[in-house]
């Protein structure tokens, strides 16, 4: 007997496999094994014939192997994706049988899609179509949606602030002037702000309307506030799913922003994650298992986890670069790189920066859309009104006695020096020390138990100075510095903003002292020339010690 292909049945190999014993013609039968069943060169030819009159071709392999009536078995979702478009009903008995022509038959009764406007008939009844209960839950809000919005869908462009209402008399009446409403007001009273800063007027009312901005502030003046209202305003705490991310370059930043974060989380009821390095990724994995709204991390850890697929940031809508620049001279440029095309197209992207350099603008210009650009500083480098500006020269071999000689002529209270290599921030400190000065150092090479313990140890007033090298201060935030003296004269202007930002912070007072060496001048005119030398004091010491 012969099939529907013209073989014999029994005589081929396909035929005789398992799947078809027993099934007579069971090329036209068996449908989920199309490709199985043109077994012989006429079947296949046929075959190939018939799909290849179709818009969609089939592979090279199958028509190749179609001329020799070896037609491979084809992955079962090719045929799925493709018999939709490709099937039509023939009235030939050797193509179809009679399953196939009853499905084809009622492809043919099937009545013809009603094109979007018929001129010359009235309106069409709908097709009743069996939705779950889900279906008309949706269908029916999206219903009200219309009603109310008079669309089912706000863009984020469009997003609005909630409908104003008569503000507590103990919330902040400033900060709802600039666009915070409700949890956010209680949150930011419960923080002790009062005022807005100005970078928290200009970047959140834009933040809240979803667009990007760039914000240029300098260090202490409120930028984590800045972004993380807004933040905290998109997540949705019932979608347990990471929705917010926010890159910073230092674990001690790392520290801050987090706190802030989750304070506010707090209000809005959503989690924070930590994820920075010098710790056991174990606590991360515990962490990412439990599930978080918000990520705050250092590009390093980030992008661990992202090789690790332990972190997914498909569903971040909302990205902040804080401190960018830092990031960026620390090396992290490629990292950022990485972690920025893992993240949705449509989101939303802040940028924060104390400076505006080249690397900056190439940033700027790859990864943000129609960014506004916020500034909140003077155009010109120059540190916050508070910070008093001081210098001294005098020759590198006196550096050392003319510290000492501030420390025993002038109240400098708890200070931050910095020093540009490690070898030179703990050669420095033990100096100090065997002068009887309580000071120690941090840098790189400490592990995070120790950096932690010196940290707390600055903090609560058992130690007098702390010696840094300038990648590691990057992000510290201790409120109660009250001088800064560069050791070393910064390498730019850019540099010094940094490290001349660590004091005065929050609008108190504080002063930078730099010492200006006879082998530094060049670098310390580069800068005057950018900061300006209108603010900068000369501070008379001996010069000479014996």
């Amino acid at each position: 007997m012969r099939t529907s292909s013209g073989c014999l049945e029994g005589e081929c190999a396909r035929h005789s496999s398992a799947p078809f014993r027993g099934v007579s013609g069971a090329c036209g039968i068996v449908r989920r094994r199309r490709a199985q069943r043109r077994c012989c060169e006429a079947g296949g030819r046929a075959a190939a014939e018939s799909r290849h009159t179709n818009e969609t071709p089939l592979p090279a392999a199958v028509r190749y192997a179609a001329t020799r009536g070896q037609i491979p078995p084809l992955p079962l979702r090719l045929f799925r994706r493709t018999s939709a478009k490709t099937e039509t009903a023939t009235d030939s008995p050797e193509r179809h049988s009679d399953t196939n022509t009853a499905s084809a038959t009622a492809t043919a009764e099937r009545p013809p899609s009603r094109p979007q406007e018929d001129a010359g008939e009235g309106p069409r009844p709908a097709r009743k179509r069996r939705r779950s209960r889900g279906g008309r839950r949706r269908r029916r809000s999206d219903a009200q949606a219309v009603h109310e919005n008079g669309s089912t869908q706000e863009s984020r462009s469009e997003r609005q602030p909630e409908p104003s209402r008569d503000v507590d008399a103990t919330e902040p009446a400033a900060f709802h002037a600039a666009g915070v409403r409700g949890d956010g007001l209680r949150a930011i009273a419960a923080l002790g702000f009062e005022q807005p800063t100005p970078i928290q007027e200009r970047s959140m009312p834009l933040l809240y309307e979803g667009r990007d901005v760039v914000g240029l502030a300098q260090t202490g003046t409120g930028k984590t506030l800045a972004f993380g209202e807004p933040l905290a305003r998109s997540i949705d705490p019932g979608r347990n799913e990471v929705q917010g991310l926010v890159l910073v370059p230092t674990r001690e930043l790392c520290d801050q922003v987090t706190e802030v974060i989750a304070h506010l989380g707090d209000f809005y009821g959503f989690r924070t994650i930590r994820l920075v390095g010098g710790k056991p990724i174990n606590r991360d994995l515990e962490a990412l298992d439990r599930g978080g709204h918000v990520i705050v991390g250092t590009p390093g850890r980030v992008i661990d986890h992202l090789r690790r697929r332990t972190l997914s940031l498909q569903r971040a809508s909302f990205v902040v670069l804080d401190e960018a620049d830092e990031m960026l001279d620390i090396g992290f440029a490629k990292d950022i790189d990485q972690i920025l095309r893992q993240a949705p197209l449509d989101r939303q992207t802040a940028l924060f920066s104390a400076t505006m350099p080249m690397s900056i603008s190439r940033l700027v210009w790859r990864y943000m859309r129609d960014s506004e650009r916020v500034e909140a500083a003077p155009t010109q480098l120059q540190p916050v009104d508070t910070v008093r500006q001081l210098y001294v020269e005098v020759a590198s071999r006196d550096k050392f006695h003319a510290l000492e000689h501030l420390h025993d002529t002038m109240d400098l209270g708890r200070s931050l020096i910095f020093r540009r290599t490690k070898v030179g921030v703990d050669k420095l400190t033990d100096g100090l020390r065997r002068d009887g000065i309580q000071a120690r150092a941090i840098h790189g090479d400490l592990r995070q138990s120790e950096r932690d313990r010196v940290m707390r140890d600055f903090r609560s007033g058992k130690l007098e100075w702390l010696v840094a090298t300038n990648v590691a201060a990057r992000g510290l935030d201790i409120p109660d510095i009250a001088h800064v003296i560069n050791y070393d004269v910064p390498q730019n202007a850019e540099e010094y903003i940094h490290r001349v930002g660590r004091t005065a912070r929050a609008g108190k007072e504080g002063s930078a002292i730099t010492f200006v060496g006879e082998w530094e001048l060049g670098e310390w005119e580069a800068i005057v020339e950018r900061v300006g030398d209108d603010a900068l004091e000369h501070l008379d010491i001996p010069t000479r010690f014996d």
